[in-house]
Formats: C-alpha cells, sequence, structure tokens
C-alpha cells in the first residue's frame, strides 16, 4: 500500500452515489433489496435507495477493521442479521464502501446465497488485492481511503470541562 491516500469530500460521495445508481439502471438490474454492510455501507446504501427508488432496505452489521489497515484475521457478522428468509426469491444489491481484501463482500454474499434470487455487490472504491470482484464499483485504488465520515475523531460533549463527569 503506498503512503498516499485517497480523499472522498462528501460531495464526491455524492457524485460517487449517482454514477453507481446510472451504472446499475444502465446494466437493468433492478434490485428488489438493498442490503448495506454497516457502518460503511450504510450511506451507500441509502443514497442508491433514493437513486434508483428502491425503499426496501436492510442492513447486516459486519466487524473486520480495527484501525488502519489492521483487522480481524477474518469478518465476522454481529446480530442482529435479516432473517435469510426475509430475503427469499429477492434481487439483492449488497453496499459497502470499500472491498478491501473482499473478506467482508465474500461473508454476506455466502449469507445470502442459499434465498435470493440473484445478488450483486457494489462499492465505490475497490482495491487490486480483493479476492471479489465487484459487480459495481466506481474507483479502483491501492490508496488507503479516507471517507468523509470516519476521518474525524468521535464527537464529544462541549459543554463538560475535561475531567468532569457527563451529567
Amino acid at each position: 500500500m503506498t503512503s498516499e491516500r485517497e480523499v472522498l469530500s462528501y460531495e464526491r460521495f455524492g457524485e460517487s452515489v449517482r454514477d453507481l445508481a446510472q451504472t446499475i439502471a444502465d446494466d437493468d438490474y433492478v434490485p428488489d433489496l438493498i442490503l448495506s454492510i454497516a457502518r460503511g455501507g450504510l450511506g451507500l446504501g441509502m443514497g442508491l435507495g433514493y437513486a434508483l427508488g428502491v425503499k426496501n432496505l436492510s442492513v447486516v452489521n459486519v466487524e473486520f477493521y480495527t484501525g488502519v489497515d489492521e483487522r480481524l484475521e477474518m469478518p465476522v457478522m454481529l446480530p442482529p442479521t435479516p432473517a435469510a428468509v426475509d430475503l427469499s426469491g429477492m434481487r439483492v444489491l449488497i453496499a459497502d464502501d470499500v472491498a478491501d481484501t473482499g473478506k467482508t463482500l465474500e461473508l454476506v454474499r455466502k449469507f445470502c446465497a442459499d434465498t435470493v434470487a440473484e445478488s450483486r455487490t457494489v462499492v465505490i472504491y475497490e482495491k487490486p488485492r480483493s479476492i471479489v470482484a465487484p459487480d459495481y464499483a466506481w474507483r479502483r485504488t491501492d490508496r488507503w481511503i479516507d471517507f468523509p465520515w470516519s476521518v474525524l475523531p468521535p464527537v464529544t460533549r462541549s459543554d463538560v470541562a475535561p475531567g468532569d463527569a457527563a451529567r
């Protein structure tokens, strides 16, 4: 991995959603459900839902990253997970922010495989080492990506002095 970073602004994120939606529409793929991988895929799934006119959205929680370029050995699906019967016979679009190793997409695809009619994957970024080639990717990069929603530290209360107990 290079030391340079790919920086995605909120404005470019909006462009990526519209571009991906157009690509999916041009491909004549009409999903019955968009399944977002939390947390990174939530914004993409919501944006694609609006752009493609899909109101049926769901979320699956997967933990994999523990820091910058640090991850668990394998991704882990966290509860609650969508009931497989809810996906039965559907065309599902699986949305995530990045296909880095591809292991998260692979886990969610396998989760869906036995019940859905068809699943396709969409990401904002695809990395060359991904073991899954997403069906739709906005950009390809080998850099670490600074997403606008995760580059800053969590917000804390501003009215509490350091060392004071939260009210």
